[in-house]
């Protein structure tokens, strides 16, 4: 990181022809036009600019400037009227590889009671995901080819997008900024009102620039220091924390996680008669005088539908028309049922309380009968054979990750992971998500006894309940052994992960390649929790390998010890 050059892109940011690189000769400007303002009104740099006004007047003891008007800085500033900030996480978004890492913004608090009447303040690159080759859009992401955007707008629209549309929890942490801090912070915020800078999609993202507005606001916290290579969303709430300005934590469920709770609550015979009320099989009134559904069972159903309704409405899968005649109806025969038992969603583990990313491990064990010890290093940030806890269920990201084995006086590659995902969304009554998983880089599964470089992408299908979740892979693949091989593969595993400090792993894989050769794989791995950052894995691998075209069987057991900082 260069200290002498701005992170900030944008030529409007700067008074200075050179300012970008030259930090005295922009502030030599900031005070010439400070001091000397040629406008008077929105335009004025002071205005533009009430940061680096305030900076100065306190640093150089400045008790007179020239007099402006700020029509409509001091307007946003009465409607925002900043009292306190939270830092906000939505969490992963289990079909999304954009929104895997999660997401942190901030939350401006106002003196009003509701939290909904807030603003957002939030940075992302200036693209929609959605609308993009999502190879593409990882490329461009990771080397800059997005500016960055900053928006302010009602808390109420992020949770629309982000709880409602895009299936996600959201984590609010309350910060214990003062009144006067939040003001500081909110000034910079409008220096950089309609600016831009290149996003990076594991550098200068959406998390590093909230980091910058809290330490603008306390320049007493260093909050970026705790990053070198990379900022995962989640890492900067464990930056709060170690820097101990989290005062409390609230969670808000997503649609999802709350059509989930109504598929729970709903006895087996009723789970799909909120489909039939949308898909107009069956009507409200059809629940309503059936004496063999009791009370509380017709609150859930027509509540569910309701919910239901709304995320196919944000998901633009109903006509506006439809959906408000639904909407209507369904709250009218709800309304009718009186007051019920109130929806009680169990707030699930805190992100907090998660390990965190990097990952350094030491392992030891046998591979046919022979010792060996096993060395690596992954940057980021989560596999399935990770404690899951403050994780997303079913989700993986690897990216980097690399390790070797020693046995017999020589070292050899294990695997070296280019970037690894997995989406292990459990299939339901309300959501019908299909899994995916994809991985590029090297590994020793192949069928030959070296690492080989692999590129696979899979789809299948996953299903689960409170103990465990199982699995069914579809997995096309290539490596490279002097030739190009292709195979496909098909997978079954199972993941028991009821338990808060431990999680069981078992998946079984047959390959056919283009060769006419077949092969089996099995991976069974016991983990422990031991502690936040610590974890002892207990792993055994068989796979079928042929040496000479004879086929022969390789068995490992293998001992890690895992560390996350």
């Amino acid at each position: 990181m260069n200290y002498g050059v701005s992170q900030i892109d944008d030529e409007r940011f700067f008074l200075s022809p050179d300012g970008k690189t030259n930090a005295k000769s922009e502030l030599n400007a900031t005070i010439e036009a400070l001091l000397n303002e040629k406008t008077f009104d929105d335009n004025s740099t002071a205005c533009r600019f009430p940061a680096r006004k305030a900076w100065l007047a306190e640093q150089l003891n400045i008790a007179h400037f020239p007099k402006v008007e700020c029509k409509e800085y001091d307007k946003v500033l009465q409607r925002l009227n900043p009292k306190s900030v939270t830092l906000v996480f939505p969490s992963a978004h289990i079909n999304s590889p954009a929104s895997m890492f999660g997401h942190t913004f901030l939350r401006i608090n106002s003196a009003h009671d509701s939290k909904l009447l807030s603003y957002a303040v939030n940075y992302a690159a200036d693209a929609d995901p959605d609308k993009e080759n999502g190879a593409i859009f990882a490329i461009k992401g990771l080397f800059g080819g997005y500016f960055g955007k900053y928006s302010l707008l009602p808390y109420y629209d992020k949770l629309k997008e982000y709880r409602d549309s895009e299936q996600r929890d959201i984590w609010e942490y309350d910060l214990d900024l003062s009144e006067e801090e939040t003001l500081k912070m909110f000034k910079h915020i409008w220096e950089l009102n309609e600016t831009h800078s290149y996003y990076y999609f594991f550098t200068e993202n959406c998390s590093y620039n909230m980091l910058w507005f809290l330490e603008t606001a306390r320049p007493s916290i260093h909050l970026r220091e705790y990053f070198n290579f990379q900022i995962i969303p989640f890492e900067t709430v464990h930056a709060a924390k170690a820097e101990e300005i989290i005062n409390n934590t609230f969670y808000r469920p997503s649609k999802r996680t709350t059509l989930l709770k109504y598929e729970e609550l709903l006895y087996e015979e009723h789970k799909s008669m909120p489909l039939e009320l949308i898909d107009s099989k069956i009507t409200e009134q059809d629940i309503l005088n059936n004496p063999n559904i009791d009370i509380q069972q017709k609150r859930y159903i027509l509540e569910a539908s309701i919910e239901l309704l709304e995320y196919k409405m944000s998901k633009n899968k109903i006509k506006k028309e439809e959906y408000l005649k639904l909407f209507h109806a369904f709250s009218k025969a709800r309304a009718s049922l009186g007051q019920g038992e109130k929806l009680n969603i169990n707030t699930p583990p805190n992100p907090i309380d998660a390990h965190q990313a990097i990952r350094a491990s030491i392992g030891g064990g046998f591979r046919e009968g022979e010792p060996i010890s096993f060395l690596g290093i992954r940057p980021a940030y989560h596999d399935l054979q990770d404690s899951g806890y403050g994780f997303l269920r079913g989700t993986q990201i690897e990216f980097l990750d690399f390790e070797i084995s020693y046995s017999n006086h020589k070292t050899e590659v294990e695997k070296a992971t280019i970037l690894s995902i997995t989406s292990l969304a459990q299939r339901s009554q309300f959501f019908e998500n299909l899994s995916w998983r994809t991985k590029f880089g090297w590994d020793r599964n192949s069928l030959d006894a070296t690492a080989n470089f692999i590129g696979t992408v899979g789809i299948g299908l996953s299903r689960g309940n409170e103990f465990a979740y199982v699995y069914m892979m579809a997995d096309p693949l290539f490596y490279f052994d002097k030739k190009t091989t292709s195979a496909l593969g098909g997978s079954i595993g199972i993941v028991f992960d009821k338990y808060k400090n431990m999680s069981t792993n078992i998946e079984a894989t047959r390959r056919w390649y283009d060769t006419g050769d077949t092969q089996n794989l099995i991976n069974i791995s016991q983990s422990f929790r031991v502690s936040q950052n610590v974890q002892l894995k207990f792993n055994y691998d068989y796979k079928e390998k042929r040496d000479l075209k004879v086929q022969k069987e390789e068995d490992s057991f293998k001992v890690y010890l895992n560390y996350y900082y």
